[in-house]
């Protein structure tokens, strides 16, 4: 009888190739499975850093109207700043002068 083999040689090397495929598909697949959480994340930061800006321009606001409010409460030259600006008052003898806005609908005069 004669001695046969069997070459494993090309079995091996499928093997070998199949296995291959298998690790790229999986990498594949997860990175298609990352994809939208990455992009989730940089969304979720850029809108965490435009919301931190938000409170820091709010917080600004909120001092300067406290400035505002503690210097109303103690200086009376604000106060009568306040008076004359917002309200209008005069001091005896002064005369009070307003200007108006043009409306947008009314023509320019000539």
């Amino acid at each position: 009888m004669k001695d046969e083999t069997v070459d494993l040689g090309i079995w091996d090397k499928l093997t070998r190739v199949v296995v291959l495929l298998l690790v790229v598909a999986t990498a594949v697949g997860i990175g298609y499975l990352c994809v939208p959480l990455i992009q989730q994340n940089a969304r979720m930061r850029q809108r965490n850093l435009e919301l931190e800006a938000h409170i820091q321009r709010e917080e600004d606001a909120a001092r300067q109207l406290k400035a505002s409010l503690d210097a109303q409460r103690s200086d009376p030259k604000a106060v009568e700043r306040l008076a004359r600006e917002k309200l209008g008052y005069a001091k005896p003898g002064e005369v009070v002068i307003r200007f108006q806005e043009p409306s947008a609908s009314a023509p320019a005069a000539p």
